[in-house]
Protein backbone atom coordinates (compact mmCIF):
# COMPACT_ATOMS: atom_id res chain seq x y z
CA UNK A 1 0.00 0.00 0.00
CA UNK A 2 2.83 2.30 0.55
CA UNK A 3 4.06 1.89 -2.90
CA UNK A 4 0.69 2.82 -3.91
CA UNK A 5 0.24 6.01 -1.86
CA UNK A 6 3.92 7.08 -3.15
CA UNK A 7 3.23 6.90 -7.04
CA UNK A 8 0.23 8.88 -5.69
CA UNK A 9 2.39 11.58 -4.38
CA UNK A 10 4.13 11.26 -7.69
CA UNK A 11 1.47 13.15 -9.29
CA UNK A 12 1.88 16.17 -7.37
CA UNK A 13 4.55 17.90 -9.49
CA UNK A 14 3.30 16.09 -12.43
CA UNK A 15 0.60 17.54 -12.67
CA UNK A 16 2.10 20.91 -11.26
CA UNK A 17 4.40 21.26 -13.90
CA UNK A 18 1.73 20.50 -16.55
CA UNK A 19 -1.09 23.28 -15.23
CA UNK A 20 2.29 25.47 -15.31
CA UNK A 21 3.05 24.44 -18.99
CA UNK A 22 -0.72 24.48 -19.89
CA UNK A 23 -1.04 27.94 -18.36
CA UNK A 24 1.94 29.47 -19.87
CA UNK A 25 1.53 27.95 -23.64
CA UNK A 26 -2.02 28.96 -23.27
CA UNK A 27 -1.29 33.08 -21.27
CA UNK A 28 -3.78 32.40 -19.07
CA UNK A 29 -1.48 32.80 -16.08
CA UNK A 30 -2.37 37.02 -16.46
CA UNK A 31 -4.28 39.50 -17.75
CA UNK A 32 -3.47 40.97 -21.25
CA UNK A 33 -1.25 43.67 -20.43
CA UNK A 34 -1.63 46.71 -21.61
CA UNK A 35 0.86 49.34 -20.34
CA UNK A 36 4.26 49.89 -21.31
CA UNK A 37 6.02 48.87 -18.65
CA UNK A 38 4.19 45.39 -17.70
CA UNK A 39 6.48 43.08 -20.07
CA UNK A 40 9.10 44.17 -17.47
CA UNK A 41 6.40 42.74 -14.33
CA UNK A 42 5.77 39.84 -16.33
CA UNK A 43 9.02 38.68 -17.25
CA UNK A 44 10.12 38.70 -13.26
CA UNK A 45 6.92 36.60 -12.91
CA UNK A 46 8.00 33.83 -14.81
CA UNK A 47 11.53 33.98 -13.84
CA UNK A 48 10.58 33.48 -10.07
CA UNK A 49 7.56 30.92 -11.14
CA UNK A 50 10.23 29.38 -13.30
CA UNK A 51 13.12 29.43 -10.55
CA UNK A 52 10.95 28.20 -7.32
CA UNK A 53 9.29 25.61 -9.71
CA UNK A 54 12.46 23.68 -10.07
CA UNK A 55 13.00 23.60 -6.29
CA UNK A 56 9.87 22.49 -6.44
CA UNK A 57 10.50 19.80 -8.65
CA UNK A 58 13.05 19.01 -6.75
CA UNK A 59 11.84 18.38 -3.10
CA UNK A 60 8.33 16.56 -4.30
CA UNK A 61 10.74 13.73 -6.48
CA UNK A 62 12.81 13.91 -3.12
CA UNK A 63 10.18 12.93 -1.16
CA UNK A 64 8.80 10.51 -3.61
CA UNK A 65 12.05 8.66 -3.68
CA UNK A 66 11.96 8.54 0.53
CA UNK A 67 8.76 7.36 1.02
CA UNK A 68 9.11 4.35 -2.22
CA UNK A 69 12.84 3.06 -1.11
CA UNK A 70 11.95 3.39 3.02
CA UNK A 71 8.54 2.37 3.17
CA UNK A 72 7.50 0.65 6.25
CA UNK A 73 6.04 -2.52 4.52
CA UNK A 74 9.81 -3.10 2.58
CA UNK A 75 12.07 -1.90 5.40
CA UNK A 76 11.17 -3.49 8.75
CA UNK A 77 15.11 -3.01 9.99
CA UNK A 78 14.83 -0.96 13.53
CA UNK A 79 14.28 3.10 13.06
CA UNK A 80 17.94 4.81 13.29
CA UNK A 81 18.28 8.05 14.61
CA UNK A 82 21.20 10.65 13.79
CA UNK A 83 21.75 13.86 14.78
CA UNK A 84 22.14 15.32 11.40
CA UNK A 85 25.15 17.14 9.22
CA UNK A 86 26.41 20.21 10.09
CA UNK A 87 27.80 20.90 6.50
CA UNK A 88 24.35 20.20 4.95
CA UNK A 89 22.85 22.36 6.90
CA UNK A 90 25.27 25.29 5.83
CA UNK A 91 24.67 24.70 2.96
CA UNK A 92 20.97 24.35 2.57
CA UNK A 93 20.99 27.83 4.12
CA UNK A 94 23.43 29.34 2.17
CA UNK A 95 22.09 27.93 -0.80
CA UNK A 96 18.48 29.75 -0.57
CA UNK A 97 20.31 32.96 0.83
CA UNK A 98 21.99 33.29 -2.36
CA UNK A 99 19.56 32.22 -4.23
CA UNK A 100 17.20 35.37 -2.69
CA UNK A 101 20.22 37.45 -3.27
CA UNK A 102 20.11 37.10 -6.46
CA UNK A 103 16.35 37.84 -7.13
CA UNK A 104 16.49 40.49 -4.88
CA UNK A 105 19.02 41.90 -7.61
CA UNK A 106 17.77 40.84 -10.63
CA UNK A 107 14.47 42.62 -10.01
CA UNK A 108 16.29 45.78 -9.14
CA UNK A 109 15.56 47.38 -13.19
CA UNK A 110 12.09 45.94 -12.19
CA UNK A 111 11.34 47.60 -9.16
CA UNK A 112 13.29 51.49 -10.40
CA UNK A 113 10.90 51.63 -13.26
CA UNK A 114 7.78 51.26 -11.23
CA UNK A 115 8.82 52.47 -8.11
CA UNK A 116 11.42 55.06 -7.68
CA UNK A 117 10.84 58.42 -8.00
CA UNK A 118 13.43 59.42 -9.92
CA UNK A 119 11.64 57.29 -12.70
CA UNK A 120 8.47 59.36 -11.99
CA UNK A 121 7.33 61.53 -14.83
CA UNK A 122 7.59 65.26 -14.42
CA UNK A 123 3.97 66.13 -14.86
CA UNK A 124 1.63 66.99 -12.29
CA UNK A 125 -0.56 64.75 -10.79
CA UNK A 126 -3.43 63.53 -13.86
CA UNK A 127 -5.92 61.87 -10.86
CA UNK A 128 -5.81 62.00 -7.04
CA UNK A 129 -7.67 58.78 -5.95
CA UNK A 130 -8.44 57.96 -2.33
CA UNK A 131 -9.13 54.81 -0.96
CA UNK A 132 -11.93 54.81 1.38
CA UNK A 133 -14.47 51.87 2.82
CA UNK A 134 -15.70 50.74 0.78
CA UNK A 135 -15.02 53.03 -2.58
CA UNK A 136 -12.91 54.74 -5.21
CA UNK A 137 -13.01 58.79 -4.85
CA UNK A 138 -11.48 60.17 -7.76
CA UNK A 139 -10.65 64.10 -7.93
CA UNK A 140 -9.09 65.66 -11.38
CA UNK A 141 -7.49 69.26 -11.86
CA UNK A 142 -10.05 71.31 -13.51
CA UNK A 143 -9.45 74.09 -16.09
CA UNK A 144 -7.02 75.73 -13.93
CA UNK A 145 -4.52 71.98 -13.70
CA UNK A 146 -4.02 71.79 -10.33
CA UNK A 147 -5.94 69.70 -7.65
CA UNK A 148 -7.34 70.85 -5.09
CA UNK A 149 -8.78 74.14 -6.14
CA UNK A 150 -12.84 74.85 -6.20
CA UNK A 151 -12.54 74.01 -10.04
CA UNK A 152 -11.97 69.81 -9.35
CA UNK A 153 -13.86 67.44 -10.88
CA UNK A 154 -14.94 64.37 -8.70
CA UNK A 155 -15.90 60.89 -9.87
CA UNK A 156 -16.64 57.82 -7.72
CA UNK A 157 -15.33 54.37 -8.77
CA UNK A 158 -15.20 55.49 -12.53
CA UNK A 159 -11.45 56.16 -13.67
CA UNK A 160 -11.08 57.86 -17.13
CA UNK A 161 -7.78 58.41 -18.29
CA UNK A 162 -6.01 58.93 -21.80
CA UNK A 163 -4.38 56.44 -23.83
CA UNK A 164 -0.64 56.92 -25.12
CA UNK A 165 0.13 59.39 -22.41
CA UNK A 166 2.42 59.22 -19.17
CA UNK A 167 -0.20 59.08 -16.14
CA UNK A 168 0.40 60.51 -12.85
CA UNK A 169 -1.41 59.07 -9.79
CA UNK A 170 -1.24 60.70 -6.39
CA UNK A 171 -2.93 58.03 -3.70
CA UNK A 172 -4.34 58.31 -0.46
CA UNK A 173 -6.48 56.22 2.34
CA UNK A 174 -8.72 57.95 4.62
CA UNK A 175 -8.99 55.22 6.89
CA UNK A 176 -7.67 51.88 6.55
CA UNK A 177 -4.97 49.88 4.70
CA UNK A 178 -6.35 49.48 0.70
CA UNK A 179 -4.52 48.53 -1.78
CA UNK A 180 -4.60 49.84 -5.56
CA UNK A 181 -4.82 47.48 -8.05
CA UNK A 182 -4.87 47.81 -12.05
CA UNK A 183 -4.39 44.12 -13.36
CA UNK A 184 -4.03 44.71 -16.97
CA UNK A 185 -1.20 47.11 -15.94
CA UNK A 186 0.94 45.64 -13.46
CA UNK A 187 0.04 48.07 -10.72
CA UNK A 188 -0.48 47.43 -7.12
CA UNK A 189 0.06 49.95 -4.79
CA UNK A 190 -0.92 49.90 -1.08
CA UNK A 191 -2.45 52.70 -0.24
CA UNK A 192 -1.62 54.34 3.66
CA UNK A 193 -3.21 56.79 5.78
CA UNK A 194 -1.91 59.91 5.86
CA UNK A 195 0.98 59.23 3.52
CA UNK A 196 0.46 60.69 -0.51
CA UNK A 197 2.16 57.75 -2.76
CA UNK A 198 2.81 58.36 -6.30
CA UNK A 199 2.05 55.90 -9.30
CA UNK A 200 2.86 56.56 -12.73
CA UNK A 201 2.21 54.40 -15.79
CA UNK A 202 1.58 54.45 -19.67
CA UNK A 203 -1.98 52.42 -20.98
CA UNK A 204 -1.00 51.44 -24.90
CA UNK A 205 -4.44 50.40 -25.89
CA UNK A 206 -7.91 51.31 -25.21
CA UNK A 207 -10.85 49.55 -23.29
CA UNK A 208 -12.49 49.32 -19.78
CA UNK A 209 -10.47 47.08 -17.42
CA UNK A 210 -10.77 46.11 -13.90
CA UNK A 211 -9.72 48.62 -10.69
CA UNK A 212 -10.22 46.51 -7.45
CA UNK A 213 -8.89 46.88 -3.67
CA UNK A 214 -6.20 44.13 -3.26
CA UNK A 215 -5.66 44.42 0.74
CA UNK A 216 -8.52 43.14 3.04
CA UNK A 217 -10.08 46.43 4.60
CA UNK A 218 -12.98 45.42 5.90
CA UNK A 219 -16.46 43.17 5.68
CA UNK A 220 -17.14 45.57 2.53
CA UNK A 221 -13.93 44.64 0.89
CA UNK A 222 -15.61 42.25 -1.61
CA UNK A 223 -17.58 45.14 -2.85
CA UNK A 224 -14.12 47.78 -3.26
CA UNK A 225 -14.03 47.82 -6.71
CA UNK A 226 -14.68 49.93 -10.40
CA UNK A 227 -13.88 50.87 -13.49
CA UNK A 228 -10.88 52.23 -15.74
CA UNK A 229 -11.49 53.49 -18.62
CA UNK A 230 -8.98 54.44 -21.42
CA UNK A 231 -9.72 56.27 -24.27
CA UNK A 232 -8.37 59.12 -26.60
CA UNK A 233 -7.50 62.13 -25.70
CA UNK A 234 -10.66 63.50 -27.54
CA UNK A 235 -13.10 61.17 -25.77
CA UNK A 236 -11.10 62.03 -22.33
CA UNK A 237 -11.52 65.69 -22.75
CA UNK A 238 -15.14 65.02 -23.44
CA UNK A 239 -15.99 63.29 -20.17
CA UNK A 240 -14.04 65.96 -18.06
CA UNK A 241 -15.94 68.28 -19.97
CA UNK A 242 -18.94 66.50 -19.28
CA UNK A 243 -18.62 65.85 -15.68
CA UNK A 244 -17.58 69.47 -14.71
CA UNK A 245 -20.52 70.69 -16.47
CA UNK A 246 -23.05 68.12 -14.76
CA UNK A 247 -21.28 69.60 -11.49
CA UNK A 248 -21.86 72.77 -12.80
CA UNK A 249 -25.41 72.29 -13.11
CA UNK A 250 -25.64 70.60 -9.78
CA UNK A 251 -23.92 73.33 -7.92
CA UNK A 252 -26.34 76.18 -9.68
CA UNK A 253 -29.80 74.37 -8.68
CA UNK A 254 -28.39 74.02 -5.27
CA UNK A 255 -27.68 78.14 -4.97
CA UNK A 256 -30.53 78.66 -6.39
CA UNK A 257 -32.46 76.36 -3.48
CA UNK A 258 -30.55 78.25 -0.83
CA UNK A 259 -31.74 81.72 -1.33
CA UNK A 260 -35.34 80.30 -1.44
Amino acid sequence: MGKFWSLLFLLVPILGVYCFVYGWLYNIWLPEDVSVHGHTIDKLFFFITGLTGIVFIGTEVALFWFMWKYDRASNTAPVKFTHGSHSLEVVWTIVPAATLLFISIYQLNAWAEVKLESHMPKIPPTVQVTARQFEWRLQYPGKDNVIGTSDDIYAVNDLHLPVNEEILVELKSMDVLHSFFLPNFRIKQDAVPGMRIPIWFRATKEGVYDLVCAELCGWGHYKMKGQLTIESRNKYDEWLNKMYEKQEATHDTQSVASTE
